[in-house]
């Protein structure tokens, strides 16, 4: 009788006709995720300044669309997706589109000023307070093509306080503003 490196004891082994998982799997085991039920709940979203409730599953497409609209393209084609899925599920025939009920993006350089590294959003998750801040290389490069012109104290100001670490930047010798 040879025991070790796959060769457990006979009294162990599995017995011919008899099954390694006698009870054999659970029922129910692997139900699959409730979607319904998830996307079904209702949430609220503010539109506007105004709260609304909506479910979850329209919040999710409201969000989707509103990123399209700012210009990211792989969240336009999965709204435009999820809007035929729905259509073809619900056995909607109709081609043409009636309305879109959509809340406008602000700009659409929201979009790209991050991914160029010209600024970084200040407090994102913050309403109150979200603000882009100007990374210290562009607000140079703006100051750069100015040429002779001057800003107002005012307008320093402005640019003091929109910059993201304004200590970095190589202000140029007429600047006249160091901190608000």
């Amino acid at each position: 009788m040879n025991i070790g490196y796959g060769k457990p004891p006979t009294a162990t082994r599995f017995r011919k006709g008899r099954s390694g998982n006698p009870n054999g799997r659970p029922r129910n085991r692997h139900k699959s995720v409730p979607y319904d039920s998830v996307l079904g709940q209702m949430v609220t979203i503010r539109e506007d300044g105004r709260e609304r409730r909506v479910t979850a599953a329209e919040a999710f497409l409201l969000q989707l669309t509103q990123k399209g609209l700012a210009g990211d393209s792989a969240a336009a084609r999965d709204s435009l997706d999820a809007i035929e899925n729905a259509r073809s599920e619900r056995g909607d025939d109709r081609h043409a589109i009636d309305t879109i009920i959509f809340s406008a993006v602000s700009s659409g350089a929201d979009a790209i000023l991050e991914p160029l590294g010209l600024a970084k959003k200040k407090y994102p998750a913050d309403e109150k307070r979200v603000r882009w801040e100007l990374n210290p290389w562009i607000v140079e490069a703006a100051l750069e093509r100015l040429g002779d012109r001057w800003l107002t104290i005012q307008e320093q100001q402005e640019v003091w306080s929109a910059t993201r670490t304004p200590g970095k930047v190589n202000w140029p010798g007429w600047w006249e503003v160091k901190g608000v």
